[in-house]
């Protein structure tokens, strides 16, 4: 079996791409542009091209067909517009990696299927992963190509530390927040429901879609089945650290408000997505995947990554001071806003 990945390198691809080399022995090919040709494993063909140079990409690939196309780097309808011109007649499947942001939010219910109606208008993002599923699957319906629509939730790998509240340099500033013993903002009360997906465990679920001729013209949602609070995912970091944790709980509301004046959309992640509590059923894959299945629990997997992260301080440590002050100023806002209505109201303040 014989499979190419748009992509390939990145964190859920990359666990895609060693598990179908390592452990099931397919053939396997990436097309990117060759910033991180280290990172595949041994045996993995390379096609270094930007997919967005269409020309390029149609003379490199002329002459290969495949039996799985797998795109990880489509963001909008012009993107599968390419693609389809690429790859209609040159692979048997073609799976497109959506989101399940793009479910209606918040839903009719928290108990999130496949069937869940798709509509986001928090979060840019998202409305055009449910143009790009719009657009395939109307393909698939006039014209036979043979689309699979996969909708991860919130994956990581070692690489990462999965939060709610965070900068536009990621996980790190808030780990040395907590580190040192300062406010870590929590969106909300921190008691709505989240799952957390660690790559391995995502890669064989995908993996076992690949190939599958009932998948066609399906859409799958992949996640671990392990569903936690906000609370417990933070106290799971800061127990993984040995630190205690100094929780803030400020209203998503609030954070999408006054915003991060220094470029992370606060609307999009957390009322578009994380401040919704949301329970995946995985009956529908589990069907097609039956190995499918959670082995690398929350308080597992981030003890992995804080391995990595800890010893690779210049790849993963990313400080964001603009951010940390940005948090300092959220925090003491608030205590102005607490002792205001004390003050006002009459009510004895220390």
């Amino acid at each position: 079996m014989k499979a190419l990945f748009i992509g390939g390198t990145g964190i859920i691809s990359s666990a895609i791409v060693r598990r179908l080399a390592e452990e099931l022995q397919w053939e396997v090919w990436v097309l990117n542009r060759g910033n991180r040709k280290g990172k595949l494993p041994h045996g993995v063909h390379q096609i270094i091209a930007d997919i967005h140079d269409e020309q390029d990409v149609a003379e490199k690939i002329e002459g290969l067909t495949f039996d799985t196309v797998c795109e990880f780097v489509g963001f909008t309808v012009e993107d599968m517009e390419r693609d389809f011109r690429l790859f209609h007649g040159k692979t048997r499947q073609y799976i497109y990696t959506s989101s399940a942001s793009a479910y209606h939010k918040p839903a009719a219910g928290y108990v999130i299927t496949e069937g869940t109606s798709l509509a986001n208008p928090h979060w840019q993002y998202s409305r055009d992963k449910i143009a790009c599923e719009e657009f395939l699957m109307e393909k698939y319906r006039e014209e036979g190509f043979p689309v699979t629509i996969v909708r991860p939730s919130h994956t990581y790998d070692e690489r990462n530390i999965p939060l709610g509240v965070q900068g536009k340099n990621g996980f790190w500033q808030v780990v040395k927040r907590m580190m040192d013993g300062k406010p870590v903002i929590i969106q909300g009360d921190g008691t709505s429901l989240w799952t957390l997906t660690f790559n391995r465990d995502f890669a064989v679920g995908y993996t076992g879609l690949m190939g599958k001729r009932y998948a066609i013209g399906e859409a799958f949602q992949i996640t671990s089945d392990e569903t936690l609070t906000w609370n417990q995912i933070y106290e799971t970091i800061a127990d993984a650290l040995g630190v205690k944790l100094n929780a803030y709980h400020v209203a998503s509301e609030f954070l999408s408000a006054v915003g991060d004046p220094y470029g992370y959309d606060y609307e999009g992640s957390l009322i578009g997505d994380k401040s919704v509590s949301v329970v995946f059923d995985n009956s529908k894959l589990k069907r097609v995947a039956p190995d499918m299945r959670t082995t690398v629990h929350f308080d597992q997997g981030v003890r992995i990554a804080l391995d990595y992260i800890l010893s690779h301080p210049e790849e993963c440590q990313k400080a964001d001071p603009q951010f940390d002050g940005w948090c300092d100023r959220v925090v003491e806002a608030m205590e102005q806003a607490k002792m205001a209505v004390l003050q006002g109201g009459g009510f004895p303040v220390s």
